[in-house]
């Protein structure tokens, strides 16, 4: 395996600048951003001139009939080392590899890694998340990877109200059920909500996730959407002006 480019920093409100250059507004509030589920808590994020990859798994258990999420991109993130959102070995080219909670500027882009717990035991059992939060085409998108620990006042006041959440909802011991995904939209107020992390028909038989029909039925009363492919394009103007809705992936096939 050759050596990756990992950027690992401790402690938020300590940057990392890894390029320089002047954001030009109005093109980057035109772009928008294509967000294409790959399953799990992977995406592609593409827009602003840059492919943002977060959370590539290894397909096994819960991600079993997944096709390798390992595509092309310019910056990849990971919430952990596990293998289900944190899997490297099979990365093409040589992109920036997120590793650890602390501020990340790029040339026009500023990437915010938010440390929570992995589990419900303070972070003694499957250790340490990091969920994410950048702004691409004019869009502020936060990824909250595996988390299973509420939100305290301290990481809703980084988090702010993102223009599209992505949250875990399918439960386990190391993510939220749907009860607790519900309370943290709650918090959050995001204008687009993405569940994550529910079972599949991909998933194989060691898999213990809910499916995420328990988190929709919760969320009775807000609009959802089910995409019809693995892509959906966003743009600033795109967003509800009020309250929120749901988007439901199709996810792909081995």
């Amino acid at each position: 395996m050759k050596r990756r480019k990992l950027l690992g920093y401790a402690g938020a409100g300590v940057g990392v600048t890894l390029g320089m250059g002047v954001l030009n507004q109005a093109q980057a509030q035109s772009a928008g951003v294509t967000i294409r589920s790959l399953g799990h808590t992977a995406f592609l994020f593409t827009g602003g001139g840059r492919r943002i990859l977060v959370n590539p798994f290894r397909s096994i258990g819960c991600t079993e009939g997944l096709p390798s999420p390992a595509l092309p991109a310019d910056i990849v993130m990971i919430s952990s080392r596990l293998f289900d959102e944190g899997y490297l070995n099979d990365l093409p080219g040589e992109p920036r590899v997120l590793t650890d909670p602390g501020v990340y500027d790029f040339e026009n882009l500023r990437v915010q890694g938010i440390l929570t717990a992995h589990d419900r035991q303070g972070g003694r059992r499957f250790g340490n998340n990091t969920v994410w939060k950048w702004t691409q085409g004019g869009v502020t998108i936060v990824h909250m990877g595996g988390i299973a620990a509420p939100l305290g006042v301290e990481e809703q006041i980084l988090l702010g109200r993102p223009d599209v959440m992505l949250v875990p909802v399918g439960g386990g011991p190391k993510a939220y059920t749907a009860t607790e995904a519900v309370q943290a939209v709650q918090v959050l107020k995001p204008k687009i909500v993405i569940p994550t992390h529910y079972e599949t028909t991909a998933a194989g038989d060691s898999c213990e996730l809910a499916p995420v029909d328990e988190f929709l039925s919760l969320m009775q009363g807000t609009p959802v959407t089910r995409a019809s492919s693995g892509s959906l394009g966003v743009r600033p103007n795109d967003l509800p002006s009020q309250g929120m809705r749901i988007q439901v992936y199709q996810y792909p096939r081995a």
